[in-house]
């Protein structure tokens, strides 16, 4: 299994109508997907961020199924413009060593695939996870 983890902060200004409706819309597009078996989004507590959100795939064919379902492409082109600060990162007992290796290049590729999803990330005020463009990720 590949837990996904998304934590994130909506810009400043941000009104309180657009953030129902982006978190309306962002369950929507990943209850779109048919690789993840599990999901959740909403407000974190206890932490340092608004929001964050949670998949689970079963392996990494269904990760990079995912990542490049047109419904979660469509979830970063109309709420990463919100974001201010990101953080993503995963979580697997996939026995592979090579794992976090594939995993990255799922993202290599989603960003040199679609530059305006990898621009949209290097516009954020603060990244962190995934290697993005211009970017050091974990």
């Amino acid at each position: 299994m590949i837990f996904h983890c998304t934590r994130f902060t909506l810009k400043p200004g941000v009104s309180a109508e657009d953030k129902a409706a982006g978190l309306a819309r962002m369950s929507e597009h990943i209850n779109a997907i048919p690789s993840i078996t599990a999901r959740v989004v909403g407000p974190e507590f206890g932490g340092d961020f608004e929001y964050g959100a949670v998949t689970t795939v079963e392996n990494i064919e269904a990760y990079e199924e995912y990542m490049n379902h047109p419904a979660h492409l469509e979830m970063d082109r109309v709420g990463l413009p919100l974001v201010d600060k990101f953080m993503s990162y995963d979580i697997t007992d996939d026995p592979d060593p090579e794992i976090g290796a594939k995993i990255a290049e799922v993202h290599r590729r989603r960003f040199e695939n679609v530059p305006e999803v990898a621009e949209l990330v290097s516009d954020l005020n603060e990244y962190t996870g995934s290697a993005a463009p211009g970017r050091h990720g974990n």
